[in-house]
């Protein structure tokens, strides 16, 4: 009896070994390469907010452009698309931007890959805005009156500037002084410079 449960027992090893051999010659010989996402190409990596931006939170909309016009409650809207250096490298300044005007501001990111060609939109869908370029970033003030629609990676503070004149806040140079600091190979975070 004891013979037979040692049999059985090494024929189960044996198979499991070349179960085992079997599997990893196979990803071997098929060469499976690793998930990259990389920052400095045009290669799909997933959405670019949550990789990039670190803020996955960007990605729906809690309103459109209608429902926010009708709480008078300006926008921006960032036109993108997922397979551009472009677009990931300006995830992180949209994130940035989150979060100084999140509560006051609605952020709707809209992938361009999304517009029908040959279909006529209304200035209430994102796609009405595309001028062909990614990123495209547009700032609708409470009345729906484009107040900036920039082309291209632009700078955090090009945003704020135009934010703060729609808001009526104080300009930069009479406000808080702030510095970059960076927080890992792709996210910076603004911090108050200290004056002595």
């Amino acid at each position: 009896m004891s013979n037979l449960f040692v049999d059985v027992s090494q024929r189960f090893i044996n198979r499991a070994l070349v179960a085992l051999l079997t599997i990893c010659t196979c990803i071997f010989l098929l060469g499976i390469p690793p998930a990259y996402a990389s920052l400095t190409d045009d290669r799909f990596d997933g959405n670019v907010f949550a990789l990039y931006g670190g803020n996955s939170s960007l990605v729906n909309p809690k309103f459109n452009i209608t429902q926010s016009l009708e709480r008078h409650k300006p926008v921006i809207i960032v036109l993108y698309v997922e397979d551009s250096r472009d677009s990931k490298a300006f995830a992180s300044t949209i994130s940035q931007i989150q979060s100084f005007y999140a509560n006051e501001l609605t952020f709707i990111t809209y992938n361009v890959d999304a517009i029908i060609p040959g279909v006529k939109v209304t200035p209430e869908n994102p796609g009405y805005y595309y001028q062909g370029v990614v990123p495209q970033t547009i700032i609708l003030d409470g009345d729906g009156k484009v107040t900036l629609n920039a082309k291209g990676v632009i700078p955090f503070e090009k945003i704020d500037d135009n934010l703060r004149e729609v808001f009526n806040l104080l300009p930069r140079a009479e406000s808080v002084k702030l510095k970059r600091r960076q927080l890992n190979e792709v996210n910076t975070e603004l911090i108050p410079v200290k004056t002595k």
